[in-house]
């Protein structure tokens, strides 16, 4: 299975996940069959707020899950629709979410979950 994280410095393993999936600078990659990883430059990082394209920032790579500190209800919804499922990170480094991941206790985002806006009073909490 093909993880995916958001991270704003590639450290493999010891990467730390990233408050929010579109403005992440990189994203780390690992494969948890092999623990293979490798990186992802966003190729829309600089996107306005609302419009990211998830398939362009993750340069049409193929991915099996995302694991995020934050989303956007556009990039979650357009992820789920490529067959994407979307968890909330649950620790701080990439090593201690793929141990979560595997043991089921990252909870899948939903429309509820996510980032409405980074203004004042948007309700944003990452």
């Amino acid at each position: 299975m093909k993880v995916c994280f958001p991270v704003a410095k590639a450290e493999g393993l010891e990467s730390k996940v990233y408050g929010h999936f579109g403005s992440a600078p990189v994203f780390v990659v690992v494969e948890t069959d092999s623990n293979e990883v490798s990186t992802i430059n966003n190729r829309d990082q600089n996107h306005v707020h609302g419009a990211c394209s998830p398939l362009k920032a993750l340069n049409n790579q193929k991915i099996d899950v995302v694991v995020v500190g934050g989303i956007g209800g556009g990039a979650l919804t357009k992820l789920n629709q490529m067959g994407i499922k979307v968890f909330q990170s649950g620790g701080l480094t990439i090593k201690e979410n793929i141990s979560r991941l595997k043991a089921a206790s990252l909870p899948e985002l939903t429309l509820q979950h996510c980032c409405s806006g980074h203004g004042h009073g948007s309700g944003c909490r990452h």
